[in-house]
């Protein structure tokens, strides 16, 4: 039986997937075989060497100790594309929001005082301060083509407006995904003196880190809108207020607030909505859990922010090796010689790789002794071994 340790809430839309004869999930247990997780901070948390596998049910993995993980041989799952529409809604509504001064124009309404004769007064006469613009003609950069971006590149385009999308690392698919009418910008710095807003749908990395600062603020267009669903640090917040006071910069929205921001005028700082829906929590349950249960069963890997993906079907009645690794020279051939050592034959073999880990399925006739298994453990540069 695998057992299952959550450290957040999870979905029991996800948590239903899994048959409780086969999976024991609890709260509590101190030798899981997986973890599922959503934001609890992980960096200082003492990993169980039980551990096989971590699940993120969400796409950004910066509370879990990735380089670590992938030392000790286990993938990092997340999911990726699963809250994407929930996302792109939110974005959406900042948009709208900001374009028609809303959340100035709600306050000021709420602020109305005296009969409904004196209210209707002080509407006609204070209604001309918030003013908007609509959607359709303007511009609007995507920076990150993923799931999210995709989703809100293509709905830009069908509400009217221009988009410019930049993602130096786009994949075919994602392409085959994105509207053609969607231009493509060659940089970062090309994509954002271009546009009226400006969407981030990036990781926060080092080379994402304050990607949206004072440089780059002053070479924006007049009035633009910057929406921030990504991280709190991809934006300078000293930069983004000293913007917003000089007018340079129409409105701020982001999902993270700060002491810094969340009282400006010109802020919409949401307590982190992006994929607060019931809908994206049970597509990332359900997505995740069916991730973990095919890696904990079969080995197969898909969504591993530190591994490579791998499928191989699986042989009801063929006994399954699954082996980490560092992607080095020879390494292979020293694993299947340690097979053949003991006269048995492999029936199937795949090896992916992805940068310097690497992994290999090795479905053979027989269950390897353990002697065998002890064998290809002690080959430097393996990491985990799995005998399924």
């Amino acid at each position: 039986m695998f057992k299952i340790l959550t450290l957040n809430n999870i979905a029991a839309a996800g948590i239903n997937q899994m048959p409780r004869e086969q999976y024991e999930i609890t709260s509590e247990s101190q030798c899981p075989d997986a973890v599922l997780v959503r934001s609890f901070k992980m960096h200082n948390w003492d990993i169980p060497s039980t551990i096989q596998a971590i699940g993120r049910a969400g796409a950004g993995v910066n509370n879990i100790p990735v380089k670590i993980m992938s030392a000790k041989g286990i993938p990092v799952f997340n999911t990726p594309g699963a809250n994407a529409n929930a996302v792109q809604e939110l974005v959406l509504t900042g948009m709208l929001l900001s374009a028609r001064n809303i959340c100035p124009a709600w306050n000021f309404a709420r602020r109305l005082k005296g009969n409904d004769t004196e209210i209707t007064k002080q509407v006609e006469a204070g209604k001309k301060d918030f003013v908007g613009f609509e959607l359709p003609g303007k511009t609007i950069g995507v920076i990150g083509l993923g799931a999210i971006g995709i989703k809100i590149s293509n709905t830009a385009i069908a509400l009217g407006m221009n988009v410019i999308g930049y993602d130096p690392k786009i994949t075919v698919e994602s392409a085959w995904q994105l509207s053609h009418e969607v231009k493509q910008a060659n940089s970062t710095d090309n994509l954002l003196t271009n546009c009226d807003f400006v969407t981030l749908h990036v990781p926060l990395i080092e080379t994402t880190k304050n990607m949206i600062n004072a440089d780059r603020l002053m070479h924006m267009r007049d009035g633009v809108t910057i929406l921030n669903f990504s991280r709190a640090g991809i934006v300078e917040d000293n930069s983004i207020i000293a913007a917003l006071d000089s007018g340079k910069v129409h409105a701020y929205i982001c999902d993270f607030p700060s002491n810094k921001i969340q009282q400006h005028t010109n802020v919409i700082a949401l307590p982190h909505l992006g994929a607060s829906t019931i809908e994206a929590e049970e597509n990332c349950a359900i997505m995740i859990v069916d991730q973990i249960k095919d890696y904990l069963e079969n080995g197969n890997i898909k969504n591993a922010v530190n591994f490579p993906t791998i499928n191989m079907v699986k042989i009801h009645n063929q006994f399954r090796l699954t082996i980490a690794h560092n992607n080095i020279p020879h390494i292979l051939s020293s694993i299947t010689n340690a097979i053949a050592s003991a006269e048995i034959n492999i029936l199937d073999m795949l090896n992916k790789s992805l940068n310097n880990t690497a992994y290999t399925l090795i479905d053979t006739e027989i269950k390897l002794p353990q002697l065998v298994i002890k064998k290809i453990e002690a080959i430097d540069g393996v990491l985990k071994l799995r005998c399924l």
